[in-house]
Order: C-alpha cells, then structure tokens, then sequence
C-alpha cells in the first residue's frame, strides 16, 4: 500500500504566492515567513524569545513592505494576555514589484542623519544614542516606496524604539495605509511630520509628546503628585494648566 503524502501548510498556498514567499532572502522577514509557513502563524512572543526581535511589528512590516499581506489577530500569551500573532493575508492581495524590497541603508546615512536632527528621536523629541535610533520613512514604504534618487535626510526620520511601535501600529490601522495609498495624505501626518500636521491616521486629534529624563524626573513627580491631589488624570490635569496659562495670557 502506497504511503499517503505528507500535507504541509504550504501546500494549501497557491503555487505563484509560494514562489514569491521562497524568494525572500532578508534575514528578518524570511525568519517571520519560515515560521509562518511551518506553524501556521507567528505570535510577537516567539519573535522576540525564538529569534531575538524585541520590535515584532518591525519584523511583520518588513514582510509586508515585500508587498506579502500579512494578518494581525489576538492569541492567548504563555502569561495569559492577549498578545498579536500573524498569518497570511489573500494571496490575491499580493502587491507586484515589492518582491526586492526597500534599499538598505548605510551606516554613514544613520550618522548623517543623527547629527542633523540633533540626537532626539523625531517623535517624543528624547535624546538618545545613536544606536537606540531607527530609521524610518516619514511617507510609508507600503505608501510611497522608496523615494527616487540619492538618499535625502528629509524623507526619513530617526525614531526611537517605542515610538517606531507606537508609529507601525497606527499606520497599519490607518485606510490609507490600508487601501488608498494617498502620498499627500501622508505627508499631512504627524506620524510623518510632528511639527506640522493635519491629522493623525486620517482623525482629527492633536498630540504632544513629552518626556522627563534625569534631572527633571522630580519636575514629573510633582505633577502626578498635583494631579491626585486635584483629582484629575494626569493628562487632564496638564491640560487644565496650559489652559489657565493660555487663558492668562490673553488678559
């Protein structure tokens, strides 16, 4: 009697997506879609226990930036939280012409564009060496690409790491990430540019981000300290002061 042959997950991929997920050599998104192929789905605990990557959305957006859809969904973590695993989106929603990926950046660049923007990430606007930084498009790559031409400063930005996964979960929440793919909606950001905005992933909302270090800690203190004391949120709280400074000035 003939053996019955071995069904693997990836045999259930069609034969061109398969294709295209084997001609991935990048050490990152080949390890996230090795494993998916093997299990199934990928969850950000393995990344980070398995293979070392703390920034598991970094890793899934490396794959998708390769034009492969990729699906975020919840799971039961070893600690019992819900944690983000994922898998294979549409193999029809690949997107051609992604398959080689984005250009690789060298060293001098990050130094470069380290000492123009002055050591603080882009974001939260804290100092940081310079090995703490990350580059990132101001314009997502599943956006508008690379841009043309010689690397410019002003298409990128060095964010830190806590920022770079507050920036990847919200653009990928985003429509136009998603679906319209607008270059000048993007630009109109603040993930794109905090200085100068309209919007936040297409709603209207306005931000600062703020951050104590060292000496100031104590400045930060006392203000959770005030804010209990008047029995408001600490965001509430600092906003009630600009306001009184705001409403003080115009008299």
């Amino acid at each position: 009697m003939a053996k019955k042959k071995k069904t693997t997950r990836a045999s259930y991929l069609p034969e061109d997506f398969l294709k295209k997920l084997k001609s991935v050599n990048a050490k990152r998104p080949k390890t996230v879609i090795d494993h998916i192929l093997k299990k199934g789905f990928v969850t950000t605990e393995e990344l980070s226990h398995l293979y070392g990557y703390d920034h598991a959305p970094r890793a899934a957006r490396d794959v998708r930036e390769l034009g492969i859809p990729l699906e975020t969904f919840r799971v039961e973590g070893k600690s019992g939280r819900k944690i983000a695993a994922y898998r294979f989106g549409d193999p029809s929603k690949v997107r051609d012409g992604k398959i080689s990926g984005r250009k690789v950046w060298p060293k001098e660049f990050k130094s470069h564009l380290f000492s123009v923007i002055g050591g603080r990430c882009a974001i939260c606007s804290t100092f940081f060496e310079e090995r703490y930084f990350q580059i990132d498009h101001r314009v997502p790559y599943e956006v508008g690409g690379d841009p043309e031409g010689e690397l410019n400063v002003a298409d990128y930005m060095l964010l830190c790491g806590s920022c770079n996964r507050a920036k990847s979960w919200s653009c990928e929440h985003c429509r136009n990430w998603k679906t319209d793919h607008l270059i000048d909606v993007c630009k109109t950001c603040y993930w794109a540019n905090p200085e100068d905005y309209k919007h936040i992933a297409l709603r209207l909302i306005r931000r600062i981000d703020v951050t104590w270090t060292e000496n100031e800690i104590s400045e930060y203190d006392r203000l959770i300290e005030l804010s209990k004391y008047a029995e408001k949120d600490l965001p509430d709280f600092v906003k009630e002061c600009l306001r009184r400074i705001s409403d003080r000035d115009r008299t």
